[in-house]
């Protein structure tokens, strides 16, 4: 690695793909031309990924043993690249994340790999699905996660580059670049930055990552979805009546879920929504079973819309009257509380192909 004036020559994808481009400069238009001319960037501005800023991400807290920085996190598909330490933490410069949320990026990471994310059918699909962090616990507030009003949205540094560092590792590690990696036919702009935080304070009930046996300080869940899609009810405090809403937006024909019985699906319940639910005596569970109960319609009106499918067999023997679930398990739907005040919550469809990981926040 050579330097001249701290502007290094760093490794930015995995050895064996132009694994160093000289740099030569912090100028940010010349920095975001050099990246054009190499096809690299996410196209939005660029942090110079110096052998200083570099070294401040890759460092630990005090009494720490740090990884060796070439230790291999992963192995990312489509391309295969290998993703070491290093070079997660030059992606996270790069996407100007605050020093400290290395951990959070490779357990992110680490998450992605797990055989149940397909993380090559996510990258290669044509369908416009994008990796979805979510951080839980105690990296919320000690790294500045906005778990609260307008968590989806901007206006929050760890939030906007952490997800942002998550998507130039797949552009430049991964490969997903538009074309062969990433074949989506229009994309969506949950493809540039992805990443919340749970409203664990105002959770009524246990928090995510202990209800799937995840039991830490931090943790991160990684679903691979589209953009949310919002659903709201100002008027009433009947949880079932809010949860039709909610099931209304699941039961739609236009979901890549509908022909897959086994999806997942994310419903992001605001707090005054999840409290509503509480102060009725109503269990996340419960939750879960309402939205399985109301998430659904004729089998014929599934086989009218699907000629390829991927139901179970029950599902196959049905009549077309018979009433046929959106899913096939109550389990299929996640149920996590985010957001701040107002009468808003939102459902995330998965790809389908795909199952949510949830994994505790290690270096």
């Amino acid at each position: 690695m050579e330097c001249e004036d701290d502007v290094c020559a760093m490794p930015l994808v995995s050895a064996g793909v132009r694994p160093e481009l000289d740099l030569g400069t912090e100028d940010p238009e010349e920095l975001m031309a050099l990246f054009e001319a190499n096809g690299w960037g996410d196209g939005l501005p660029l942090v110079a990924p110096t052998e200083e800023r570099v070294a401040a991400m890759l460092a630990v807290g005090e009494g720490e043993e740090a990884p060796p920085p070439d230790e291999i996190v992963a192995t990312l598909p489509p391309r295969f690249g290998q993703a070491t330490r290093r070079l997660l933490a030059v992606n996270a410069v790069l996407a100007g994340c605050p020093n400290g949320v290395l951990p959070v990026i490779t357990s992110a990471v680490r998450a992605l790999t797990s055989p149940e994310i397909n993380l090559q059918g996510v990258n290669a699909t044509t369908h416009p699905v994008a990796p979805l962090l979510i951080v839980h616990g105690k990296a919320v507030k000690k790294l500045g996660f906005n778990s609260g009003r307008g968590t989806f949205g901007p206006g929050c540094r760890a939030n906007a580059t952490v997800g942002r560092a998550i998507r130039l590792i797949l552009l430049h590690i991964a490969g997903s670049t538009v074309g062969d990696g990433d074949a989506s036919t229009q994309g969506q702009p949950s493809k540039y930055s992805y990443c919340i935080a749970e409203n664990t304070e105002e959770t009524p009930w246990e928090a995510f990552p202990q209800r799937y046996g995840v039991d830490a300080e931090s943790a991160v869940t990684v679903t691979c979805g589209e953009n949310p899609h919002n659903f709201h009810d100002m008027e009433t405090d009947n949880p079932e009546i809010i949860l039709e809403k909610a099931a209304s937006v699941m039961m739609t024909m236009g979901s890549n879920n509908a022909p897959l019985s086994f999806a997942e699906f994310f419903v992001v319940l605001g707090p005054e929504h999840a409290q509503i639910m509480a102060n009725a005596g109503w269990s996340c569970a419960d939750v879960q079973r309402c939205l399985y109960e109301k998430a659904k319609t004729r089998a014929g009106v599934f086989r009218r819309h699907f000629q390829v499918a991927n139901w179970a067999d029950t599902i196959r023997e049905m009549d077309d009257d018979e009433m046929m679930h959106i899913t096939d398990d109550p389990q299929n739907i996640k149920v996590l509380v985010a957001g701040g005040p107002g009468k808003h919550s939102c459902v995330i469809p998965s790809w389908g192909m795909t199952k949510s990981v949830t994994l505790p926040v290690t270096v």
